[in-house]
This record gives structure tokens, sequence and C-alpha cells, in this order.
């Protein structure tokens, strides 16, 4: 039985594997500084998974349990907080994996509640854990008084665009981030 509860700190290392799953391998590269890889963002994103101030952190995230093993995660936050979330991300990037993201594009705004990554482990895909995520994380904007979800799919994802639609998504625009043309996504 597949039950979505808060996360813990303790998940910080099996979490930050999946929000990397849901980033993929190319773009937590493009985030690497020169001579860095995928153990070195891995190593970043444990460390900001573990931290209460970073838009990564452990409380931002729901994730979803097969008993003791965690197969899933949604992680958001108010759109309204990104900057100050992000600021953690921007110094911890600079000291770990030697780049500069200061410059970065703004993903989300006030008003909505960010779905940053959704993430289910390969073996337990298909099996409605991902929606049952998503509701969550509606649940969760519903109880934050925030009047919407919102996320960004890349465009070259229709089958996260189509599991986004079949739980009640509806295109907004079209976005840039990351180095991938995305689609603005609310629910």
């Amino acid at each position: 039985m597949i039950e979505i509860k808060r996360a813990h700190k303790e998940q910080s290392a099996e979490i930050a594997r999946l929000i990397m799953i849901a980033m993929t391998d190319e773009c937590c590269l493009y985030f690497c500084g020169e001579g860095y890889g995928l153990t070195d963002f891995h190593k970043m994103m444990t460390s900001l998974v573990e931290r209460t101030d970073s838009q990564y952190s452990y409380k931002n995230a729901l994730v979803a349990m097969d008993n003791d093993k965690l197969v899933g995660v949604a992680v958001s936050y108010d759109g309204a907080l990104l900057h100050e979330l992000r600021q953690v991300f921007i110094e911890v990037a600079r000291e770990q994996i030697g780049k500069d993201h200061s410059l970065i594009d703004d993903e989300t705004q006030a008003g909505e509640l960010y779905l940053d990554s959704l993430a289910v482990i390969p073996e337990y895909r298909r099996q409605g854990i991902a929606q049952r995520l998503l509701k969550a994380t509606k649940e969760k904007a519903n109880q934050m008084k925030i009047p919407c979800v919102g996320l960004l799919v890349d465009k070259g994802n229709p089958a996260g665009e189509s599991l986004y639609l079949s739980v009640g998504f509806r295109y907004v625009n079209d976005n840039q981030w990351g180095g991938h043309p995305m689609k603005h996504l609310i629910l």
C-alpha cells in the first residue's frame, strides 16, 4: 500500500536522487561547472534537500512510500519565495559544483505553489503514484491558501505533459528554462 507523507531529513539522499531523475542527467550536467559530474551534483542536491532554507528542502517534499521504501517525490514551494529560496542554490552551486547561476531565469512567481520536481522510481511507474502526488500537491496548495499549482514541462516530454493534463492541469503559456523550451501549466 503506497502512502503519501511529508518527507523527513533522513530521506535527503534518496529525495536528491529522485529530483535528479526528474531533472534528467542532461539537465543536471548543464548546471555543473567544468570538471564536475553527476556524483558532485547529487552531493550538492543532497545538501540542499537537508536544509530548511532551500527550494529543494525536505520540508517542501511529499514522498510516496511503499512501507519503508521511498518510491516517489513531489517537491513544491510558494512561488513568492523563489528568489529567497534560490539564493541558497546559487551559493551552494558556486561552492560545490563551480558554477554561478545568479542569472538563471525565473520559473515561477507569486500566486502559485510551484511544483519543482516530480519523480517516481522506474519499477513503480504506471501505478497512479504520480497522480496521487499531484493531487496531494494541490491539497498542499489549498492548505497554504495558494490559488494554484504551477509547473514547467519540457516541450520534448509529451508523456509528462499528458500526465499533468490528465489530472486537470491546463496550458498557460510558453517558457524557456534550463536551456529548453517549456510549457507553463497550472492546476
